[in-house]
């Protein structure tokens, strides 16, 4: 795959500044923002930065490989793309963008229930090889019939969500009427107007929806009906009882993701799940835990073998992929990171980013003497608490 990089955006930070100059406020704001006061946002990142590895350069030494197996496939790299909620609003046709680039770099991309594309495209984009999120419909009959989509679609591996017993607290969302379903209102139609090229863009793609869940709602739904149907769709609590029948009705890999504790992984491994991602949904969802490489540290040697344990939240470039992979993490996913680049760079943003992101890693194992991944964490310096 070609490594397709515009230098004028060489960083996670660059990527963020130039898509908050091309999409509209309340786009961006939804993007960027946690929950609360972002206590947890930034303390992700901040966390992660703390993470040390120690060079050995006077040593034999292959050059690198990113190559990474996970359940029984091998990745070109140790990063996937997360799941995101309503990806086109952020910019037109973003989920389509960023699956055809995991696809072409041979990465995982995993489709949220919430976004807005749906199941069929995105596995006639990726050949069958997307993942898929499942936000918990109330209805089993609307369980079943994503789960039939999702295993007619080929997905390898589905992804639950522990994380969202409720939406989070997000004050920008809901100054911006962002809260669930999006409203525009005087402010952000102005704010659209500032912005052109999306503008442009929406106005030729047309305004995105929640193409997955459209065959289970009632016709010409206006915007409060559809808040009320949204309510009424999801319950967002997960338990035993629901993991179980899930579990019985998905016969491909099963995933839990917003694992934090040792209890949560536990309960996965007894009810017979292949992995977990440690994540607090980016921020997003509670502003009072710790940061999800804290509970990586925790988790990962436990699970060592019985669980694939992946990690995101926080990670914002190819040197912070590193510092997870070597603190456990058998893999890693990012969010906000490509839908920055997506946003900035539109339909080279997702080529951009994985690009971008696998040079960086490439050249800290170069400086750690690192030939394979999990070389990663024979380098990671042991602090006392």
């Amino acid at each position: 795959m070609k490594q397709d990089v515009n230098y004028k955006y060489p960083s996670v930070a660059d990527l963020r500044a130039r898509a908050k100059c091309k999409i509209p406020k309340f786009a961006f704001e939804y993007l960027d923002g946690g929950c609360n006061d972002d206590v947890n946002l930034k303390k992700n990142t901040d966390r992660i930065r703390d993470i040390e590895l120690k060079p050995k350069y006077l040593v034999d030494y292959t050059p690198p490989s990113l190559k990474t197996e996970l359940f029984g496939h091998t990745y070109d790299a140790p990063f996937g793309i997360s799941p995101v909620g309503l990806q086109g609003l952020m910019w037109p046709k973003s989920p389509e963008i960023l699956a055809k680039a995991a696809f072409e770099h041979n990465i995982p991309f995993v489709l949220s229930t919430v976004t807005t594309a749906s199941i069929e495209k995105i596995a006639e984009i990726t050949e069958g090889k997307a993942w898929f999120q499942l936000y918990h419909p109330a209805e089993e009959r609307v369980t079943k019939d994503i789960l039939k989509r999702a295993e007619t679609a080929e997905c390898p591996v589905l992804v639950i969500l522990a994380d969202v017993p409720s939406f989070g607290y997000r004050p920008r969302d809901i100054r911006n009427g962002l809260s669930m379903p999006p409203k525009m209102t005087m402010t952000n139609i102005m704010n659209a107007a500032k912005r052109p090229h999306w503008s442009l863009q929406t106005l030729i793609n047309g305004q995105p929806s929640f193409e997955i869940l459209k065959p289970y709602m009632p016709k010409n739904l206006n915007l409060s009906e559809l808040a009320k149907f949204m309510d009424a769709t999801f319950s967002g609590r997960l338990n035993e009882e629901k993991i179980k029948k899930i579990r019985d009705m998905w016969k491909g890999k099963l995933v839990l993701k917003g694992a934090e504790s040792v209890h949560d992984v536990e309960k996965s491994y007894q009810l017979g799940l292949d992995g977990v991602i440690v994540s607090n949904h980016g921020g997003r969802q509670v502003d009072v835990g710790q940061a999800t490489i804290d509970a990586l540290k925790t988790i990962a040697p436990l699970y060592k073998g019985k669980l694939t344990v992946m990690m995101d939240s926080g990670i914002r470039g190819g040197a912070d992929v590193a510092r997870v992979m070597a603190s456990g993490a058998d893999f890693s996913f990012m969010g906000r990171t490509f839908m920055y680049g997506v946003s900035a760079l539109g339909k080279k943003g997702g080529n951009h980013t994985i690009s971008m992101l696998k040079q960086q890693l490439t050249q800290v194992m170069e400086q750690m003497s690192c030939a394979e991944i999990p070389d990663l964490q024979s380098k990671l310096i042991q602090k006392n608490d």
